[in-house]
């Protein structure tokens, strides 16, 4: 195996080997602390741009199967562990972790002290970052990390969108029909829906309001998907002017987005949620959810003006989950159709199918 070395904007240096695909790559530096689950990290839109760092220690053992893919290709720029599992098993595989990562030419490293960039990023900050595969060190590392920009400001959806509508039928006998704004959207959202009787049909993140309201929907989902959300300006003001006509749905990103278009404000969180095993306390059945996370902005509390606060992060109070009932709208910060274990969350697509009804 070649060195791989992980340099942070601020000049701090990590060292392991390579297992993935053998050059550069650059994004901001991240942790998930989720057990299992790579390949859904790996294709999860959400983590466009983002170098992600594993902190369960053993990756790779059950290897990388067609079925359990959240979009067409892994999306994380690139991928960091402490110990990459060279002979997995699982009756499911189709390929190991290193062939999928080499063929998609995602850079990779093993033998990294994780525990120890973890920690770095909790006290320090998630920061940019260059992921370089090289015998020796480049010279010019430190300087070019420094080059890589933050994720403030930056419009990501719009480089993971779909390109054309398409559409998905309901798996059970049809109910309602949904447009799905895929702002990087994973897959288990529409199956999730699907499953509940809805046609959905998926519409590139630029869609015009009006194109969608021609199209006489039941409901909107706003999906999940990277990047700062203020940046994602085109959308808010789409959302604007849907707010009231037609029941919508946000998670994640698009949770951010409903509360930008109701007028709140967001802000970056020093290292962000990423995980399978986050509590949630719902404020309105004083229940706790054990919910799977992954975002590195928030709303923020104080912006919100007649707007109902209902879930709330219990590891730092964060908002998770607010809802405007006169105009048919709520959305959560975290991941009601990922499903670690628990399924605390997936009330809440029961709770559009109501809606829509």
């Amino acid at each position: 195996m070649k060195k791989a070395y992980l340099i942070l904007s601020d000049g701090k240096i990590f060292q392991g080997a390579s297992f993935g695909f053998e050059n550069e790559t650059a994004g901001e530096v991240v942790f998930n602390t989720s057990i299992s689950g790579y390949q859904e990290i790996l294709t999860d839109p959400s983590y466009h741009g983002q170098i992600v760092v594993m902190t369960y220690p053993h990756i790779g053992n059950y290897g990388i199967n067609p079925e359990d893919m959240e979009s067409d290709k892994p999306q994380v720029a690139g991928f960091i562990v402490r110990s990459y599992c060279e002979n997995p098993s699982n009756w499911r595989m189709t390929e190991t972790l290193a062939s999928f990562l080499k063929r998609h030419k995602i850079v990779a490293g093993t033998g990294f002290d994780t525990r120890t960039i973890v920690k770095y990023i909790r006290d320090n900050g998630a920061k940019p970052a260059l992921l370089i595969v090289s015998d020796e060190l480049p010279k010019d590392a430190v300087e070019r990390a420094k080059k890589v920009p933050s994720m403030n400001g930056q419009d990501l959806a719009s480089k993971v969108t779909c390109v054309a509508p398409r559409r998905c039928k309901a798996v059970a006998p049809r109910r309602r029909e949904v447009v799905l704004y895929d702002f990087g959207a994973k897959r288990n959202i529409t199956r999730m829906l699907q499953e509940r009787g809805c046609n959905v049909t998926v519409v590139p993140a630029t869609t015009p309001a009006k194109e969608v309201l021609k199209m006489k929907p039941d409901g909107i989902m706003l999906s999940n998907g990277p990047g700062d959300p203020a940046a994602v300006t085109y959308a808010i003001e789409n959302i604007k002017q849907l707010l009231g006509k037609v029941p919508i749905f946000g998670i994640c990103l698009g949770h951010q987005l409903l509360a930008l278009a109701l007028g709140g404000k967001t802000y970056k969180l020093k290292f962000g949620h990423r995980g399978g095993n986050q509590p949630v306390k719902n404020l309105r059945t004083g229940k706790v959810e054990i919910t799977s996370q992954n975002h590195g902005f928030a709303v923020d509390a104080d912006s919100l003006k007649n707007t109902e606060i209902t879930h709330i992060n219990l590891n730092d109070n964060t908002i998770e989950g607010i809802a405007a009932p006169k105009l048919k709208a709520y959305s959560v910060q975290y991941h009601p159709e990922a499903s670690p274990g628990p399924h605390d969350a997936s009330y809440l697509f029961d709770q559009f199918m109501e809606m829509m009804r």
